[in-house]
Protein backbone atom coordinates (compact mmCIF):
# COMPACT_ATOMS: atom_id res chain seq x y z
CA UNK A 1 0.00 0.00 0.00
CA UNK A 2 1.23 3.42 -0.74
CA UNK A 3 1.96 6.08 1.90
CA UNK A 4 -1.24 8.22 0.08
CA UNK A 5 -3.23 4.87 0.29
CA UNK A 6 -2.86 4.26 3.81
CA UNK A 7 -3.68 7.96 4.65
CA UNK A 8 -6.44 8.36 3.01
CA UNK A 9 -8.04 5.08 4.44
CA UNK A 10 -7.34 6.33 8.35
CA UNK A 11 -8.85 9.49 7.31
CA UNK A 12 -12.14 7.71 5.96
CA UNK A 13 -12.33 5.80 9.06
CA UNK A 14 -11.53 8.87 11.48
CA UNK A 15 -13.77 10.94 9.55
CA UNK A 16 -16.61 8.59 10.98
CA UNK A 17 -15.50 9.05 14.46
CA UNK A 18 -15.58 12.31 14.95
CA UNK A 19 -18.78 14.87 15.68
CA UNK A 20 -20.10 16.55 12.84
CA UNK A 21 -19.23 20.01 14.51
CA UNK A 22 -15.71 19.05 14.54
CA UNK A 23 -15.37 18.38 11.21
CA UNK A 24 -16.79 20.89 10.00
CA UNK A 25 -14.33 23.30 12.23
CA UNK A 26 -11.55 21.19 10.57
CA UNK A 27 -12.96 21.58 6.61
CA UNK A 28 -13.91 24.93 7.33
CA UNK A 29 -10.00 25.72 8.91
CA UNK A 30 -8.52 23.55 6.00
CA UNK A 31 -9.70 25.67 3.00
CA UNK A 32 -9.23 28.98 4.85
CA UNK A 33 -5.51 27.69 4.97
CA UNK A 34 -5.48 26.64 1.70
CA UNK A 35 -7.43 29.93 0.21
CA UNK A 36 -4.49 31.89 2.35
CA UNK A 37 -2.24 31.21 -0.36
CA UNK A 38 0.31 30.06 2.68
CA UNK A 39 1.78 27.23 0.49
CA UNK A 40 2.68 29.54 -2.51
CA UNK A 41 5.10 31.21 0.41
CA UNK A 42 6.93 27.94 1.31
CA UNK A 43 10.48 27.27 -0.52
CA UNK A 44 10.19 25.40 -3.53
CA UNK A 45 13.18 24.02 -5.76
CA UNK A 46 16.10 26.00 -7.34
CA UNK A 47 15.71 28.01 -3.82
CA UNK A 48 18.69 27.84 -1.39
CA UNK A 49 17.74 26.19 1.56
CA UNK A 50 18.05 27.76 4.85
CA UNK A 51 20.52 26.92 7.24
CA UNK A 52 19.31 25.63 10.44
CA UNK A 53 20.78 24.14 14.36
CA UNK A 54 18.18 22.56 16.09
CA UNK A 55 18.04 20.07 18.96
CA UNK A 56 17.90 16.47 18.58
CA UNK A 57 15.98 13.89 20.27
CA UNK A 58 18.55 12.88 22.61
CA UNK A 59 19.60 16.98 23.04
CA UNK A 60 22.46 16.87 20.49
CA UNK A 61 22.71 19.58 18.14
CA UNK A 62 22.36 18.81 14.36
CA UNK A 63 22.91 22.09 11.90
CA UNK A 64 21.79 21.48 8.17
CA UNK A 65 25.65 22.66 7.08
CA UNK A 66 27.03 19.52 9.00
CA UNK A 67 25.07 16.95 7.41
CA UNK A 68 25.34 18.34 3.48
CA UNK A 69 29.28 17.99 4.09
CA UNK A 70 28.40 14.34 3.98
CA UNK A 71 25.84 14.02 1.23
CA UNK A 72 22.36 14.82 0.41
CA UNK A 73 19.22 15.86 2.75
CA UNK A 74 15.62 14.75 2.87
CA UNK A 75 13.99 17.42 5.44
CA UNK A 76 10.50 16.78 6.56
CA UNK A 77 9.09 18.99 8.82
CA UNK A 78 5.55 17.67 10.78
CA UNK A 79 3.24 18.52 12.77
CA UNK A 80 3.64 16.90 16.09
CA UNK A 81 3.67 12.98 17.76
CA UNK A 82 0.05 14.05 18.28
CA UNK A 83 -0.82 13.89 14.60
CA UNK A 84 -1.92 10.72 13.71
CA UNK A 85 -1.20 11.41 9.94
CA UNK A 86 2.43 12.22 10.91
CA UNK A 87 3.06 9.17 12.85
CA UNK A 88 2.16 7.22 9.64
CA UNK A 89 4.31 9.35 7.57
CA UNK A 90 7.27 8.92 9.77
CA UNK A 91 6.77 5.30 10.02
CA UNK A 92 6.44 5.10 5.97
CA UNK A 93 9.81 7.04 6.18
CA UNK A 94 11.45 4.78 8.29
CA UNK A 95 10.89 1.88 6.37
CA UNK A 96 12.18 3.62 3.18
CA UNK A 97 14.91 4.73 5.23
CA UNK A 98 17.35 2.20 3.66
CA UNK A 99 17.36 3.20 0.41
CA UNK A 100 17.44 6.25 1.61
CA UNK A 101 20.65 6.10 3.01
CA UNK A 102 22.08 3.43 0.42
CA UNK A 103 21.47 6.73 -1.95
CA UNK A 104 23.78 8.69 0.18
CA UNK A 105 21.24 10.72 1.57
CA UNK A 106 20.35 12.07 5.21
CA UNK A 107 16.88 11.62 6.45
CA UNK A 108 15.95 14.18 8.98
CA UNK A 109 12.60 15.48 10.68
CA UNK A 110 11.76 18.66 12.58
CA UNK A 111 8.30 19.45 13.74
CA UNK A 112 7.97 22.41 16.69
CA UNK A 113 7.25 20.31 19.69
CA UNK A 114 10.25 19.79 22.55
CA UNK A 115 12.80 17.09 22.86
CA UNK A 116 10.96 15.21 25.07
CA UNK A 117 8.29 14.43 22.81
CA UNK A 118 10.26 13.59 19.75
CA UNK A 119 12.53 10.99 21.92
CA UNK A 120 8.96 9.64 22.81
CA UNK A 121 8.10 9.39 19.14
CA UNK A 122 11.35 8.35 18.29
CA UNK A 123 11.17 5.60 20.33
CA UNK A 124 7.91 4.05 20.12
CA UNK A 125 8.06 4.09 16.39
CA UNK A 126 11.85 3.33 16.34
CA UNK A 127 13.31 5.56 14.08
CA UNK A 128 16.28 5.46 13.00
CA UNK A 129 16.84 8.84 11.78
CA UNK A 130 17.16 12.69 13.66
CA UNK A 131 14.04 13.76 14.68
CA UNK A 132 14.54 17.69 15.72
CA UNK A 133 12.68 20.11 17.71
CA UNK A 134 12.19 23.66 15.96
CA UNK A 135 10.29 24.97 19.29
CA UNK A 136 8.86 28.44 18.33
CA UNK A 137 8.77 27.55 14.47
CA UNK A 138 11.61 29.62 14.34
CA UNK A 139 13.06 26.90 10.65
CA UNK A 140 9.26 26.56 9.75
CA UNK A 141 9.17 30.26 9.58
CA UNK A 142 12.50 30.66 7.25
CA UNK A 143 11.21 27.91 4.94
CA UNK A 144 7.82 29.67 4.63
CA UNK A 145 5.75 26.89 5.94
CA UNK A 146 4.61 28.28 9.41
CA UNK A 147 1.31 29.30 9.98
CA UNK A 148 -0.89 29.77 13.11
CA UNK A 149 -3.98 27.86 13.83
CA UNK A 150 -7.53 29.79 13.89
CA UNK A 151 -8.83 30.19 17.53
CA UNK A 152 -11.60 27.70 16.47
CA UNK A 153 -9.44 24.38 15.45
CA UNK A 154 -6.89 25.68 18.57
CA UNK A 155 -10.07 24.99 20.75
CA UNK A 156 -10.67 21.59 19.13
CA UNK A 157 -7.39 20.44 19.48
CA UNK A 158 -7.35 21.24 23.37
CA UNK A 159 -10.71 19.28 23.67
CA UNK A 160 -8.90 16.49 21.43
CA UNK A 161 -6.38 16.45 24.65
CA UNK A 162 -3.18 17.42 22.22
CA UNK A 163 -2.17 19.43 24.54
CA UNK A 164 0.02 21.76 22.63
CA UNK A 165 0.92 24.58 25.12
CA UNK A 166 3.07 21.72 26.61
CA UNK A 167 4.21 19.52 23.58
CA UNK A 168 5.23 22.67 21.64
CA UNK A 169 7.12 24.56 24.80
CA UNK A 170 4.56 27.06 25.14
CA UNK A 171 4.28 28.30 21.38
CA UNK A 172 0.36 26.24 21.25
CA UNK A 173 -0.50 28.06 18.13
CA UNK A 174 2.05 27.85 15.63
CA UNK A 175 2.27 24.57 13.42
CA UNK A 176 4.21 23.78 9.61
CA UNK A 177 2.98 22.97 6.43
CA UNK A 178 3.09 19.32 6.00
CA UNK A 179 6.68 19.66 3.72
CA UNK A 180 9.17 17.41 2.42
CA UNK A 181 12.29 18.77 0.81
CA UNK A 182 15.09 17.28 -0.95
CA UNK A 183 18.33 19.64 -1.18
CA UNK A 184 21.65 18.69 -2.73
CA UNK A 185 25.08 18.85 -1.48
CA UNK A 186 25.09 22.92 -2.76
CA UNK A 187 22.18 23.43 -0.08
CA UNK A 188 19.87 23.66 -3.27
CA UNK A 189 16.28 22.77 -3.20
CA UNK A 190 16.14 19.99 -5.87
CA UNK A 191 12.32 18.74 -5.10
CA UNK A 192 9.86 19.41 -3.10
CA UNK A 193 6.47 18.45 -1.90
CA UNK A 194 4.29 21.63 0.26
CA UNK A 195 0.53 21.11 1.03
CA UNK A 196 -1.56 23.05 3.56
CA UNK A 197 -3.71 19.50 3.67
CA UNK A 198 -2.07 17.96 6.35
CA UNK A 199 -3.47 14.52 6.05
CA UNK A 200 -1.43 14.51 2.55
CA UNK A 201 2.32 13.91 2.58
CA UNK A 202 5.35 12.99 0.22
CA UNK A 203 5.06 9.60 -1.41
CA UNK A 204 8.62 7.80 -0.27
CA UNK A 205 8.63 6.38 -3.74
CA UNK A 206 8.96 10.03 -5.12
CA UNK A 207 11.37 11.30 -2.56
CA UNK A 208 13.71 8.26 -4.26
CA UNK A 209 13.06 8.99 -7.47
CA UNK A 210 14.10 12.68 -7.17
CA UNK A 211 17.44 11.58 -4.63
CA UNK A 212 18.14 9.29 -8.59
CA UNK A 213 17.12 12.06 -10.95
CA UNK A 214 20.07 14.14 -9.44
CA UNK A 215 22.44 11.19 -8.85
CA UNK A 216 23.14 11.55 -5.36
CA UNK A 217 25.22 9.13 -4.80
CA UNK A 218 27.98 10.96 -6.48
Amino acid sequence: MTLSAELRAFYEARQQLLPAETRQIMRRAGQELADSGQADLALTVGDRAPHFRLPSATGEFVALDDLLTRGPVVLTFYRGAWCPYCNIALRAFQQHHNAITARGARLVAVSPQVPDESLSLSEKHDLAFDVLSDIGSDAATQYGLAFDLPDDLAGVYDKLGFGLQRVNGGHPRTLPLPATYVIDRDGVIRWAFVHTDYTLRAEPADILAALDAFGATR
